[in-house]
């Protein structure tokens, strides 16, 4: 992680000029291909040109249960591991009217939160009890990055306490840069889908927290799973937490979306974590577990074929492909001719970057399985280990 971010100088004001100069140059950093890391390190440097901050954090999200599977620091939060886990629990497992899954259904996909607290019937204190004692910073400003419906990430820049708030000029400007950092992510995470060496399954991993939101008990090889998952020198308790927030939250019927994720690893597998409450024969309650395993196919081609950013129609034509159907057949189930089921897989193919339907179902199931093929299968039910 790079530090890309600077002091604020809130005395500047940012042009229409400049705010359209930043709009076009993110535009075309987030259609260049890059991988997630290169791609944000230039856009947070584009962005900090109209609107100054002295830190950001940029957190992926999985656009189907909206929970963080990963995050970047810039600038002085470079290195502040230490709250990760309060962050989690503040952003998964409270009410929160800012939360970043309560930006996401919101007009406009962004907050500056002082000026929330100015305006708005129901205030929050994350600024007072968390951001302010831990950080010293005296503002933030809170955007999702949506394209559509579907979601790949969010934002938060911050100011110092001596320094000017977010104005409202701020974050119309964020929310107009919501799409194009929704499209930098989902290429970035494109961009990371390379053949390359099968790695070696090495089973689930679980993880127990308490009730104080700690890990009082791992399987052998949790630990390993773990640091595969964070990009710092801190295990990725934010991750842990925000799962162990949303399985509390799901136990108690405030939210019907059970806690899971997906994401890849550093080794390039991808997981899937699961959490879910516990409770004791004696009554007592507040323990979760959480379940860290390899992603089997079908929970993970949606989330890949949602990154081409295929048309309804190319999905339905796609998914089709995946289960060997051939053209004539899928131009029957789908009521259309052969013709148009061919544009619609020269459409994929552009989108896919593959030639072929060969090709295209590699891609989609990419090194981790394609490779794999064929191998005996494990006690597990899955690949045995090679």
């Amino acid at each position: 992680m790079a530090q890309c971010s600077r002091t604020p100088h809130t005395d500047r004001v940012t042009t229409p000029l400049t705010a359209q100069r930043v709009q076009r140059d993110l535009e075309v950093v987030a259609r260049a291909g890059l991988d997630t890391e290169a791609f944000l390190a230039e856009a947070i440097a584009t962005v900090a040109r109209a609107i100054p901050h002295v830190g950001a954090c940029v957190a992926h999200l999985d656009p189907s249960t909206r929970l963080n599977t990963g995050a970047h620091k810039f600038g002085d939060l470079i290195g502040k591991d230490a709250h990760d886990a309060q962050w989690g629990v503040l952003e998964f497992s409270t009410d929160n009217p800012v939360a970043m899954t309560e930006l996401i259904a919101r007009p406009r996909p962004a907050v500056a939160i002082q000026r929330w607290n100015q305006t708005e019937a129901v205030p929050t204190s994350r600024l007072a009890d968390f951001m302010r004692p831990n950080f010293g910073y005296g503002d933030e400003l809170r955007v999702v990055f949506r394209a559509g419906t579907e979601v790949w990430g969010g934002m938060s820049l911050f100011r110092g306490v001596s320094d000017e708030p977010f104005e409202d000029a701020d974050v119309e400007l964020a929310s107009s840069l919501a799409e194009s950092f929704a499209v930098g992510m989902r290429t970035g995470l494109l961009a990371r889908l390379t053949s390359g060496e099968p790695v070696a399954a090495t089973g689930p991993a679980v993880l127990v927290v308490d009730a104080g939101d700690s890990i009082k008990q791992m399987s052998a090889g949790a630990e390993e799973r773990l640091w595969e998952l964070t990009t710092s020198s801190e295990l990725p308790t934010g991750v842990v937490a925000a799962l162990v927030g949303a399985a509390r939250r799901y136990a108690s019927g405030t939210t019907d979306q059970p806690a899971r994720c997906r994401l890849r690893a550093n080794n390039g597998l991808w997981l899937v974590l699961h959490a879910t409450t516990l409770s004791a024969r004696d009554g007592a309650v507040g323990d979760v577990v959480v379940t860290i395993d390899e992603a089997r196919p079908p929970e993970i081609v949606p989330l890949v074929v949602a990154a081409f950013d295929l048309t309804p129609r190319e999905r339905d034509v796609t998914l089709l492909v995946l289960q060997g159907v051939d053209t004539r057949e899928i131009a029957t189930r789908l009521h259309v001719s052969s013709y148009t089921v061919q544009d619609h897989l020269k459409s994929v193919f552009d989108k896919a970057g593959v030639r072929s339907r060969r090709e295209l179902i590699a891609r989609i199931y990419f090194d981790q399985y394609v490779p794999r093929m064929g191998t005996e299968i494990g006690p597990s039910g899955w690949f045995a280990t090679t």
